[in-house]
């Protein structure tokens, strides 16, 4: 198989059924490993066993939510074949610093396709991440690296404390102030029944972001007085509970 620094695009719903196709297309079956990210969709990792190839999960960029490339390289073997990357809430997985490391390794790289938005609708996303990240205290507010276009399909932020215990209060909290919250990575997908193995991924930095991140809501419907009631209710509780 010859997967040197080739690159597969597929639409941007990132189905188990269209990433099992990529890699069949790949040459890529039993005996190799593949590269995926644990916090997020399940399909990547279930499509990587679709083919009889083992997943490979590598810990995330705590700021992005997105694979970390370094985390990435600590996970390359003899047996990898590929990296399959995910857009997460929005933010585009870093592309570029992958698309290296797999020229250096001789690895495929999967990646997500632009997705084909109604511009107004993103846009008005945008203006409310925007408003938010300068209206909320206490929560720590999604992070957007230098030069990205990021969707904010999903407005996710970081509630501090003792992880899942104080966010879910935090949660609870919003939810009596009218504010409905909702928790998109409930459990990380290595931790899935599918994909639990006896040695199980270090990955702190994945357990921790599912532990006390928390989804606010961001869709181009809201009106600005929604907008505030949000920041309002979560301001008044602090970060903590």
């Amino acid at each position: 198989m010859t997967t040197a620094g080739r690159r597969h695009r597929i639409a941007s719903d990132m189905t188990a059924a269209a990433l099992r196709d990529a890699l069949v297309g790949l040459g890529i079956g039993a005996g190799y490993e593949v590269i995926v990210p644990s916090f997020g969709p399940g399909a990547p990792a279930d499509a990587v066993r679709l083919v009889g190839a083992v997943p490979v999960f590598a810990d995330i960029d705590p700021r992005t939510f997105c694979l970390d490339p370094d985390a990435v390289a600590a996970s390359v073997t003899s047996r990898t074949a590929a990296i399959l990357p995910v857009n997460v809430f929005g933010h585009p997985a870093p592309v570029a610093r992958l698309s290296a490391l797999a020229e250096r390794w001789a690895l495929a790289l999967v990646e997500e396709a632009p997705s084909n938005e109604d511009a107004g609708a993103v846009a008005r996303r945008r203006a409310h991440a925007r408003f938010l990240d300068s209206a909320l205290t206490g929560v720590i507010v999604p992070y957007a690296e230098p030069g990205v276009r990021h969707l904010y399909h999903q407005y996710t932020v970081r509630v501090p404390g003792n992880g899942r215990p104080d966010r879910d209060a935090f949660a609870a909290a919003l939810a009596r102030r009218g504010v409905r919250a909702s928790v998109s990575v409930p459990v990380p997908v290595h931790r899935l029944p599918a994909h639990r193995s006896e040695s199980m991924p270090y990955l702190p930095h994945t357990e921790l972001v599912a532990a006390d991140s928390l989804t606010l809501p961001v869709h181009s419907g809201l009106t600005q007085r929604e907008l505030t009631h949000v920041a309002d209710a979560c301001n008044a509780l602090g970060g903590l509970i």
